[in-house]
């Protein structure tokens, strides 16, 4: 079972098999939420909308706490070594500040891990998985992918780690209170509904830029002249880069909407080549227009999160604007060697411009204001064992 690649029908075959469900989500009350003994209120500034909760896991206080629980143990790993947050670091923003990521048996994930905030709003999760529309979907790759292995679950060693965290009478009792209509609600459904509870209650909305739009803050006269280039038709970011979350992309010159772009990243064979296997789309579909096709990534928080790109090959920031000013990247040595600028599906989005040094630092003071520090050292957020 090659689970880094299951269509999205096979994923939810997956959770269906081990008591979840699947079904298609629609929007919850913003105030309430059924099966709880604590009511979900979202706190939210204005410009944020409401987000979409699968009809079958809607939020609670007990769901989110449980989840949270979860998210930090390391049961949940084959070997006991490895959990949700061994990879996604709240001081980092829920990232872990690596390349490639190593698994519960050592192994490195094939991409760069991605940051969780503000996850309820995205409308597709992985870097390149049109078809993994949510948080329950997406958890089930980390808990069962074999190649590489993450968590190192499978369907023969996963009641082993069930009754592990059945041996604990304090997480018993909070599946109870989480899933309250349930006789027996410990099970792999409601660790991955839990678990994705949790994630989508990562709200990161308080850095100093959401602070200057909410009048509470002003920004410096670098980071106005960061925000004039950010949005305006110098750098044209916001391009790619719009919407509160700074992951919405514009309809590029064709009129094409696509929350998955080719960057330019690579051109190994000078026909638009990506190396395997991190190629995009184009791994699920095989279509040669999907070749290097990822996930625009959400800019929040970016000064936490290096390294850039699926592969965790562009190191810093100031590496990731030249990238970008160049309209992609020449690599002329080594076994990806190739002119990304000239990539044949590379965006039309991605056309480079002219940038001064002082443009550059302007711009990067801009995306340093999107670092929430609320966020990164919320204790309702952290282990709840420490």
């Amino acid at each position: 079972m090659r689970l880094a690649f299951l269509s999205a029908a096979a994923l939810l075959s997956v959770l269906t098999a081990c008591g979840g469900g699947a079904s298609g989500p629609a929007a919850m009350d913003a105030a309430t939420t059924q099966g709880s003994s604590a009511a979900w209120a979202w706190s939210l500034p204005s410009y944020f909308p409401l987000p979409v909760v699968p009809a079958d896991n809607p939020m609670s206080e007990a769901k989110f706490q449980l989840g949270r629980s979860l998210f930090y143990d390391m049961r949940l790993s084959v070997n006991g070594i490895q959990s949700c947050a061994s990879c996604h670091i709240q001081s980092k923003a829920f990232t872990d500040g690596l390349a490639l990521s190593r698994g519960a048996t050592g192994e490195f994930t094939n991409r760069n891990v991605q940051p969780l905030g503000n996850s309820a709003w995205h409308n597709s999760y992985t870097w390149g998985r049109p078809d993994v529309t949510t948080l329950e979907q997406q958890m089930v790759i980390p808990l069962f992918a074999e190649h590489p292995v993450e968590m190192g679950l499978t369907p023969a060693n996963q009641d082993a780690m069930l009754a592990r965290l059945g041996n604990d009478h304090k997480l018993n009792a909070m599946f109870f209170a989480a899933f309250p209509a349930e006789v027996a609600p410990l099970t792999l459904s409601n660790v991955i509904k839990s678990i994705a509870a949790f994630q989508r209650g990562l709200i990161t909305a308080d850095s100093h830029y959401d602070r200057f739009l909410q009048g509470k803050e002003t920004l410096t006269a670098t980071e106005l002249r960061g925000k004039e280039l950010f949005f305006g038709d110098a750098a044209k970011c916001s391009r790619c880069h719009g919407g509160f979350n700074f992951d919405a992309p514009l309809s590029d010159p064709g009129g094409n909407l696509t929350f998955f772009q080719n960057t330019g990243l690579y051109n190994i064979d000078g026909a638009g080549g990506f190396p395997a296997p991190n190629r995009g789309v184009f791994e699920i579909t095989g279509q040669a227009a999907d070749m290097g096709k990822f996930r625009v990534a959400s800019l929040r928080n970016v000064a936490l999160t290096a390294p850039y790109m699926h592969d965790g090959s562009v190191v810093t920031l100031e590496d990731v604007i030249d990238f970008y000013a160049a309209g992609g990247r020449l690599l002329t040595t080594g076994r990806d060697a190739g002119d990304g600028r000239l990539n044949p599906y590379k965006s039309p989005l991605i056309s480079g411009f002219t940038m001064t040094g002082q443009d550059k630092n302007d711009l990067i003071a801009f995306l340093k204001t999107l670092t929430d520090n609320t966020f990164i050292t919320n204790s309702r957020l952290s282990n709840p064992s420490q």
